[in-house]
């Protein structure tokens, strides 16, 4: 009956944050739109993953040839276009993130 009570605490205990590392972005995908611009309504089969995201936390930043540290070109915060098959997908907390490479991310919405 301890394991149970250990497991149980384990679950519930989920406590710390994601950090990307190198050159890697968390993203957290937009929701996909539910009714077309003509007005009909998709079920959820129907939906594509939306190619869109909130920027959530940025690593340090790629490291060139000799040895220097780029900045990356997007911040926290920023909303992101990337390509369709990008990054890897991940669970934490609860919530759906996607990491991926700077390079994958195709442009900043203003």
């Amino acid at each position: 009956m301890a394991t149970k009570t250990a497991k149980k605490t384990r679950s519930t205990s989920k406590k710390g944050s994601i950090t990307p590392l190198g050159d890697n972005i968390l993203v957290k995908r937009l929701e996909a739109e539910s009714v077309t611009a003509g007005g009909i309504v998709l079920p959820e089969s129907a939906k594509e993953k939306p190619r869109e995201g909130m920027v959530i936390s940025v690593g340090e930043g790629r490291v060139t040839e000799d040895g220097t540290r780029t900045a990356p070109q997007v911040s926290k915060n920023d909303r992101v276009i990337f390509s369709s098959y990008a990054g890897t997908e991940v669970s934490f907390g609860g919530e759906d993130f996607l990491i991926v490479r700077e390079d994958e991310i195709l442009a900043v919405v203003a």
